[in-house]
Parts: C-alpha cells; structure tokens; sequence
C-alpha cells in the first residue's frame, strides 16, 4: 500500500513539473512575442545627416555626412531612419552598401544634389545595394543636374561611347518600397534596377525635358515582382523600359509623357541574355510620346523568348506609333542589316487600347523572319490617325495571331 502511494506521489511530482515546464515554455514565448512586438511598434530611431556634419548650401561636398550616418543606421538594431531634413545637400557619388541589422527607412525632405560630370569616376550617383527591407520616402527630390552633362552624350550615335552616371541604382534589393520621391534631370537613366526582388515603386515623379539623351526613367534588368504605379513620368526615353532577364512585372496607373513610351526592350544585343516573361501593364495614359507600348529586339540578336504580356486599358493621347513589335530595332545613324532576330515573343495581349495616333500606321507589329510572333492578340482596338491622307492602318509582318471586338484600324491579323 505504502509503495502505491509513492507510486502515485511520484506521478503527481511529474504531472507538476511537466506543468511547470509547460507553463515556462508558453510564458517565454510570451516574453519574446511582447519583446518583439514592442521591437517592431517603437519609434525608428532618427539619424539626421546635420548631426553628422552636413551642410545644406547646396555647395559643400556633404559625401562623407552621408555615408558616416548610413553606417549608423545600417547597423543600428532596430527600426532606423536616416533624414535628409530640408535644404540643398550637394552629394556624390556614394554607395549605401548592407546588410543592414533592421529595417531602414531612407527619409529625402530636402534635395539631393548630383556634382558635375568631372567629379564622377563610375556610372553611378547614388546606389543602393545589398540591404532587405529597405524604405525611401520623404517628399524629397534627387536632381542629377544633368543639362551640362547631356552634350557628352555620345551613345546614340555611336555603339562605342562612355555611359553616363544614372542617378539612383539599385542592386541585390529585396522586400524594398520607393515612394513619394521626385527624380529631375539625370544625366542618364533616373532609375536602375538590376537583380531585386519584391519591389514597389509608388505616387513617384520622375522628369527631364523632352530632348535629353537616354534620360530613361525606370529602367529593370534580371529582377522578379516590381510593381509601379501612381506615377508621373516624363523623359527624353523610355519611361519604363523592361530589359532582359525579368518576371513577374507590373506596371498600372503611370502617367507617361513626353518621352518613347513603355518598352520592352531592348532584347538580344548581348550573349546568355535571361528570358523576359510576365508583364502586366494596365490603366496607363500616354501622351505625347514617340511610342505607346513597345516591343523592340535587336538584328542579329542572341536567342532568348518574351512571353505572357498584357497590355490592357491604355490611353493614347497623339502617341506616334501607338502599338508596335519592332524586330529590327537599331538606334544608330547607320545599321548594317543582317541577320533576323532570334528573339522568340509569343502569348501578347493587346486588350482595350484607344486614343490617337500621330502616325497612320497605329498598329504595326514587325516580327522576326527568323522566329516569327505567336499567339498576338488583338482585342477592342480604337486609334484614330490625327493627321492628312486617310484614315489610321495597320500592318504585320511574320506573325501568327488572332484579333476580337472593335477593331480601328481594321486588324492586320
């Protein structure tokens, strides 16, 4: 009797300490979840680039402020922000380089300021790499001061020339918003995504004069998940150009003009190039432009596929060639023909685009003898030829395709 008891003793011993352990084990889970919440709830801890010596002058050599506060917000533990208050900090080039420890929010108020050409040693103003969860917002402006740098330009003339600084680079971003900013007058592209991921780009503006040379404004290259929208963007290129390499792109409610429209492209002018496929752009304005939404591939081009886009709810407001697929697409003064491209585009929709055309030809659609367009479609079409000598047209050339609904011009397909 005397050993049932213990028996039992020892089982209620056991009951007890597994209840204890149970109890420590949810209430350190407890502790870590108020630990984290309250982590993640408190304020950003501030870093204003004056506290570290910059001055707003629009004059002095602010590079080192800059980059001391972007070391300290960078490994600070926590939720940081680093604040570029109001004012004119003259800046660059620089490079804000992660990991980072937390979350950075990169706050522009004032304007950033680009040196002239002769201070910079590479392409590139201000970069972004290697940083998860990076956040730029502010109200703020990045003029790249380009008006004195755009005669150097030599590249739309010739395919040996010295590229330009593009103003803002990012590179190796993941889980990254760009809100809320403005880009005025670059001395090459405004923006430069290579190799990020997850990506939002939101109510963003980006602005150059008409005739500036290769002023693109967002420019993506081997990255996957970009979203853009709410934005106004105007160039002396392409607003948005979608180079090789990319998935998985959006891009709804951009206000394009003036500038060449947004383009796909250009494709096949390098070896081992990636394939472009997923892009989705919708409930876009265009106006002014020389292209509305383009595809262009280069002659003689390396062998890749651009597939699954949809071009759906676009405005064209005096666009000069509306809709078009250019396989031939050279730049250059001169162009030696040669071989077609080798760029296989198939799986296009052209759904609910209308407005006016500067052009006749609204819908030209030229694809490559060598691998011809397939699976084009074109569906409620309604462009009207702005100008003398007859109503709009359209024309295809080695493409394979179907047309639906209204179609004006009557459908070459």
């Amino acid at each position: 009797m005397a050993r049932k008891k213990k028996s039992q003793s020892q089982s209620t011993l056991f009951l007890i300490q597994g209840m204890d352990l149970k109890w420590n084990l949810r209430l350190a889970c407890l502790l870590f979840l108020f630990a984290w919440v309250a982590k993640a709830t408190s304020p950003a801890k501030v870093f204003n680039v004056k506290d570290f010596g910059a001055i707003a002058d629009g004059k002095t050599d602010n590079s080192k402020a800059f980059l001391d506060a972007w070391k300290e917000v960078c490994f600070w533990d926590g939720m940081g922000r680093l604040l570029i208050p109001k004012g004119i900090f003259l800046v660059g080039p620089v490079v804000f380089k992660g990991p980072c420890k937390g979350p950075v929010t990169f706050q522009v108020s004032g304007v950033v300021k680009a040196p002239s050409l002769e201070q910079f040693k590479s392409d590139g103003w201000v970069e972004f790499q290697y940083i998860n969860g990076l956040m730029i917002t502010g109200g703020g402006t990045f003029d790249g001061q380009g008006a004195l740098a755009w005669p150097h330009n030599k590249c739309p003339k010739t395919v040996k020339c010295k590229l330009l600084p593009t103003s803002l680079r990012f590179s190796f971003l993941t889980d990254t918003t760009i809100r809320s900013i403005s880009s005025v007058n670059s001395k090459l592209f405004h923006m430069n995504m290579f190799n990020c991921k997850n990506i939002k780009i939101q109510s963003i503006n980006i602005s150059a004069p008409g005739d500036s040379p290769n002023t693109d404004g967002i420019h993506i290259g081997d990255s996957s998940g970009v979203k853009i929208s709410r934005s106004m963007i105007g160039t002396g290129d392409d607003c948005i150009s979608i180079g090789p390499g990319n998935s998985n792109i959006s891009i709804s409610n951009v206000l394009c003009g003036p500038g060449h429209g947004i383009s796909i492209g250009s494709l096949g002018k390098y070896p081992n190039e990636g394939d472009v496929v997923g892009v989705n752009v919708r409930n876009c304005t265009l106006t002014g432009t020389t292209n509305g939404i383009r595809i262009k591939t280069w002659q003689d081009s390396s062998i890749l596929s651009a597939s699954n886009f949809k071009f759906q709810d676009i405005v064209m407001n005096n666009v000069y060639n509306p809709i078009i697929i250019d396989q031939e697409y050279c730049p250059y003064t001169s162009c030696a023909q040669e071989s077609p491209s080798r760029v296989k585009i198939s799986d296009i929709s052209f759904m609910n685009i209308h407005g006016s055309s500067r052009s006749q030809v609204a819908v030209n659609l030229l694809c490559s003898k060598g691998v011809p367009c397939q699976n084009v479609e074109l569906r409620n079409i309604n462009l009207v030829y702005n100008g003398l000598g007859g109503p709009a047209t359209s024309s295809c050339s080695n493409i394979k395709g179907t047309s639906f609904g209204p179609q004006s011009p009557p459908s070459c397909l």
